[in-house]
């Protein structure tokens, strides 16, 4: 039997929540499922605690031939069980296993801690740039805005009779 690990819907309309399921790769989306294995929630803010896998019992289905789909996929190099299950198909040694994953999560957990500094650096230069612009920029823009509507009415006005004339001539 083809096995797929893949996502089932279950939650109320707009509010979607979704468990990890072995099925059937020939079954509908939320058809009957072998064995659940986790689930995950779009709905959480914080990337990192929006799912649960259970990664031994994935494992164990992914050497019996299942296979994955692609928003699982995601959710499994997320938690490092991508990058697991890519070292136990090399042959590796489980101690050498061990050793690598934990090295991917050390520098997950560095990629993860500059991405939050990058963010909140660049929220603080939004801040500071709309300071800086609504002070000095608030008498000028008062000036231009009159200006500028006094242009834009003109060509509306000479473009309204030239759609007119083919018009009239399509009535002859």
């Amino acid at each position: 039997m083809a096995t797929k690990i893949r996502l089932k819907r279950i939650g109320r309309r707009n509010r979607p929540f979704y468990r990890l399921i072995i099925i059937d790769s020939r079954k509908r989306r939320d058809g009957l499922a072998i064995e659940q294995v986790g689930w995950y929630d779009p709905l959480k803010t914080d990337k990192d605690t929006n799912f649960n896998l259970k990664e031994d019992r994935i494992l164990a289905w992914l050497q019996l031939g299942a296979q994955v789909s692609d928003p699982v996929n995601k959710l499994m190099k997320r938690s490092g069980l991508a990058y697991r299950w890519h070292l136990m198909s090399q042959g590796l040694s489980p101690e050498d296993i061990e050793k690598a994953v934990a090295k991917w999560k050390e520098e997950r957990l560095e990629v993860l801690k500059n991405r939050k500094k990058a963010k909140l650096k660049k929220k603080e230069k939004i801040k500071e740039a709309k300071a800086a612009a609504k002070t000095p920029a608030e008498e000028p823009v008062a000036e231009e805005a009159p200006a500028e509507e006094t242009p834009a009415e003109e060509p509306v006005a000479e473009e309204a009779p030239a759609e007119e004339t083919p018009a009239e001539d399509s009535d002859k």
